[in-house]
Protein backbone atom coordinates (compact mmCIF):
# COMPACT_ATOMS: atom_id res chain seq x y z
CA UNK A 1 0.00 0.00 0.00
CA UNK A 2 2.54 2.45 1.53
CA UNK A 3 4.76 1.39 -1.65
CA UNK A 4 1.92 1.60 -4.27
CA UNK A 5 1.71 5.36 -3.26
CA UNK A 6 5.16 6.24 -3.52
CA UNK A 7 5.66 4.36 -7.22
CA UNK A 8 2.36 6.75 -8.65
CA UNK A 9 4.31 9.42 -7.37
CA UNK A 10 7.57 8.44 -9.22
CA UNK A 11 5.81 7.44 -12.09
CA UNK A 12 3.26 10.79 -11.72
CA UNK A 13 6.75 13.10 -11.14
CA UNK A 14 8.99 11.01 -13.51
CA UNK A 15 11.56 10.98 -10.54
CA UNK A 16 12.51 7.85 -8.50
CA UNK A 17 14.16 7.23 -5.24
CA UNK A 18 16.30 4.30 -4.19
CA UNK A 19 14.68 4.82 -0.54
CA UNK A 20 11.28 3.27 0.16
CA UNK A 21 9.39 5.04 2.34
CA UNK A 22 8.23 1.29 3.74
CA UNK A 23 11.84 1.21 5.24
CA UNK A 24 11.86 4.42 6.98
CA UNK A 25 8.29 3.74 9.46
CA UNK A 26 8.58 3.42 12.89
CA UNK A 27 6.33 3.04 15.66
CA UNK A 28 4.46 5.95 17.73
CA UNK A 29 6.91 5.13 20.59
CA UNK A 30 9.97 5.80 18.69
CA UNK A 31 8.40 8.78 16.90
CA UNK A 32 7.77 10.31 20.19
CA UNK A 33 11.47 9.39 21.11
CA UNK A 34 12.46 11.21 18.15
CA UNK A 35 10.81 14.34 18.45
CA UNK A 36 6.74 13.66 17.45
CA UNK A 37 4.49 16.24 18.13
CA UNK A 38 2.18 13.14 19.50
CA UNK A 39 -0.88 14.30 17.45
CA UNK A 40 -0.94 13.75 14.31
CA UNK A 41 -1.37 10.15 12.16
CA UNK A 42 1.20 10.85 9.81
CA UNK A 43 4.49 13.02 10.29
CA UNK A 44 8.17 13.25 8.80
CA UNK A 45 10.78 13.04 11.53
CA UNK A 46 14.10 14.64 10.60
CA UNK A 47 17.22 15.20 12.52
CA UNK A 48 20.23 17.07 11.27
CA UNK A 49 23.47 16.50 12.72
CA UNK A 50 26.71 16.20 11.61
CA UNK A 51 26.46 13.24 10.27
CA UNK A 52 24.12 13.83 7.73
CA UNK A 53 19.72 13.61 7.75
CA UNK A 54 18.10 10.88 9.25
CA UNK A 55 14.59 10.47 8.26
CA UNK A 56 11.75 8.61 9.95
CA UNK A 57 8.24 8.44 9.00
CA UNK A 58 5.20 7.81 10.92
CA UNK A 59 2.06 6.56 10.17
CA UNK A 60 -0.23 5.69 12.65
CA UNK A 61 -1.29 1.45 12.61
CA UNK A 62 -4.85 2.89 12.62
CA UNK A 63 -5.16 4.46 9.83
CA UNK A 64 -3.38 1.72 8.00
CA UNK A 65 -5.89 -0.37 9.22
CA UNK A 66 -8.82 2.15 8.14
CA UNK A 67 -7.32 2.27 4.52
CA UNK A 68 -6.37 -1.67 4.62
CA UNK A 69 -10.23 -2.28 5.61
CA UNK A 70 -11.40 -0.26 2.36
CA UNK A 71 -9.42 -2.43 0.43
CA UNK A 72 -6.13 -0.25 0.32
CA UNK A 73 -5.08 2.59 -2.27
CA UNK A 74 -6.15 1.90 -5.47
CA UNK A 75 -5.46 4.36 -8.02
CA UNK A 76 -8.39 2.68 -10.17
CA UNK A 77 -10.36 3.57 -7.52
CA UNK A 78 -9.30 6.86 -5.62
CA UNK A 79 -11.71 8.33 -2.68
CA UNK A 80 -13.99 11.08 -2.89
CA UNK A 81 -16.24 10.31 0.29
CA UNK A 82 -15.65 9.63 4.00
CA UNK A 83 -12.57 7.36 3.00
CA UNK A 84 -10.58 10.94 1.17
CA UNK A 85 -9.41 12.09 5.24
CA UNK A 86 -7.47 8.60 5.71
CA UNK A 87 -6.25 8.54 1.77
CA UNK A 88 -4.45 11.79 1.80
CA UNK A 89 -3.29 11.23 5.46
CA UNK A 90 -1.46 8.21 4.17
CA UNK A 91 -0.23 9.93 0.56
CA UNK A 92 0.67 13.03 2.34
CA UNK A 93 3.49 10.87 4.52
CA UNK A 94 4.61 9.38 1.48
CA UNK A 95 5.00 12.46 -0.49
CA UNK A 96 6.89 14.24 2.10
CA UNK A 97 9.44 11.52 1.91
CA UNK A 98 9.47 11.02 -1.68
CA UNK A 99 10.15 15.14 -2.12
CA UNK A 100 12.41 15.14 1.08
CA UNK A 101 14.18 12.05 -1.12
CA UNK A 102 14.21 14.34 -4.17
CA UNK A 103 15.45 17.64 -3.07
CA UNK A 104 18.27 15.47 -1.43
CA UNK A 105 19.40 14.05 -4.18
CA UNK A 106 20.06 17.57 -5.48
CA UNK A 107 21.89 18.73 -2.32
CA UNK A 108 19.62 21.35 -1.82
CA UNK A 109 17.77 22.29 1.22
CA UNK A 110 13.93 22.51 1.65
CA UNK A 111 11.52 23.79 3.97
CA UNK A 112 8.24 22.81 6.04
CA UNK A 113 6.70 24.81 4.13
CA UNK A 114 7.73 24.13 0.64
CA UNK A 115 7.03 20.18 2.03
CA UNK A 116 3.34 21.09 2.78
CA UNK A 117 2.49 22.35 -0.34
CA UNK A 118 3.72 19.88 -2.52
CA UNK A 119 1.82 17.26 -0.48
CA UNK A 120 -1.05 19.21 -1.23
CA UNK A 121 -0.61 19.26 -4.72
CA UNK A 122 0.42 15.42 -4.59
CA UNK A 123 -3.30 15.19 -2.76
CA UNK A 124 -4.90 16.64 -5.99
CA UNK A 125 -3.11 15.54 -8.78
CA UNK A 126 -2.79 11.56 -7.95
CA UNK A 127 -6.84 11.13 -7.75
CA UNK A 128 -7.26 13.48 -10.97
CA UNK A 129 -5.09 11.03 -13.14
CA UNK A 130 -6.52 8.21 -12.08
CA UNK A 131 -9.84 8.58 -12.30
CA UNK A 132 -9.08 10.19 -16.00
CA UNK A 133 -11.36 9.94 -18.65
CA UNK A 134 -15.41 10.69 -18.85
CA UNK A 135 -16.37 12.54 -15.95
CA UNK A 136 -12.73 13.42 -15.03
CA UNK A 137 -13.48 17.51 -15.07
CA UNK A 138 -16.32 17.08 -12.35
CA UNK A 139 -14.89 14.69 -10.02
CA UNK A 140 -11.34 17.11 -9.99
CA UNK A 141 -13.88 19.98 -9.53
CA UNK A 142 -15.19 18.45 -6.60
CA UNK A 143 -12.20 16.74 -5.42
CA UNK A 144 -10.71 20.37 -5.63
CA UNK A 145 -13.46 21.59 -2.88
CA UNK A 146 -12.89 18.87 -0.79
CA UNK A 147 -9.31 19.82 -0.39
CA UNK A 148 -8.64 23.34 -0.86
CA UNK A 149 -11.68 25.38 0.49
CA UNK A 150 -11.62 26.64 4.17
CA UNK A 151 -11.84 23.92 6.73
CA UNK A 152 -11.27 23.52 10.27
CA UNK A 153 -7.69 22.21 11.57
CA UNK A 154 -6.78 20.56 14.60
CA UNK A 155 -6.84 22.26 17.55
CA UNK A 156 -3.53 21.12 18.98
CA UNK A 157 -1.80 22.68 16.68
CA UNK A 158 0.68 25.70 17.38
CA UNK A 159 0.29 28.44 15.60
CA UNK A 160 3.31 28.26 13.25
CA UNK A 161 2.14 25.26 12.58
CA UNK A 162 -1.20 26.17 11.86
CA UNK A 163 -0.12 29.45 9.86
CA UNK A 164 2.27 26.55 7.49
CA UNK A 165 -0.91 24.66 6.92
CA UNK A 166 -2.98 27.59 6.04
CA UNK A 167 -0.49 29.05 3.71
CA UNK A 168 0.18 25.49 2.00
CA UNK A 169 -3.48 24.58 1.28
CA UNK A 170 -3.97 28.21 -0.12
CA UNK A 171 -0.93 27.86 -2.52
CA UNK A 172 -1.65 24.43 -3.71
CA UNK A 173 -5.41 25.39 -4.02
CA UNK A 174 -4.70 28.34 -6.47
CA UNK A 175 -2.06 26.18 -8.18
CA UNK A 176 -4.91 23.85 -8.43
CA UNK A 177 -7.46 25.82 -9.43
CA UNK A 178 -4.78 26.77 -12.94
CA UNK A 179 -4.45 23.01 -13.09
CA UNK A 180 -8.91 22.63 -13.51
CA UNK A 181 -8.35 24.38 -17.13
CA UNK A 182 -6.25 21.66 -18.45
CA UNK A 183 -8.28 18.87 -16.82
CA UNK A 184 -11.47 20.15 -17.75
CA UNK A 185 -10.14 20.62 -21.81
CA UNK A 186 -8.91 16.79 -21.28
CA UNK A 187 -5.27 17.72 -21.54
CA UNK A 188 -3.40 15.25 -19.68
CA UNK A 189 -0.13 15.37 -21.61
CA UNK A 190 -0.48 19.20 -20.77
CA UNK A 191 -1.22 18.79 -17.10
CA UNK A 192 1.79 15.90 -16.54
CA UNK A 193 4.24 18.39 -17.99
CA UNK A 194 3.25 21.34 -15.81
CA UNK A 195 3.04 19.03 -12.72
CA UNK A 196 6.65 18.08 -13.89
CA UNK A 197 7.55 21.50 -14.05
CA UNK A 198 6.54 22.79 -10.79
CA UNK A 199 7.67 19.78 -9.07
CA UNK A 200 11.33 20.66 -10.00
CA UNK A 201 11.03 24.02 -8.92
CA UNK A 202 12.53 25.11 -5.00
CA UNK A 203 12.21 27.65 -2.46
CA UNK A 204 11.05 30.88 -3.43
CA UNK A 205 10.14 29.95 -7.17
CA UNK A 206 8.27 27.91 -6.52
CA UNK A 207 6.46 29.45 -3.55
CA UNK A 208 6.11 32.19 -6.33
CA UNK A 209 4.72 29.58 -9.25
CA UNK A 210 2.02 28.25 -7.19
CA UNK A 211 0.19 31.43 -6.45
CA UNK A 212 0.19 33.36 -9.63
CA UNK A 213 -3.53 33.35 -10.85
CA UNK A 214 -3.07 32.76 -14.64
Amino acid sequence: MIGRVQECLETLYDVRSESRAEAFLVDRKTALALGAAGHAEEELLLLEDGDGLSVALFLDPGLLERVAARGGWSPERPPLGRALNDWCQLAEGVSHFLYLSHVADQERRVSLLELEAQAEVDKFALPVLARWGEGVGRFATRLWSRLFVPQGYRPQLSAPERQRYVEANRLAGTYCSRLLTLVQRRRREELLRELRYGYRLGAEAKFQYLSRRH
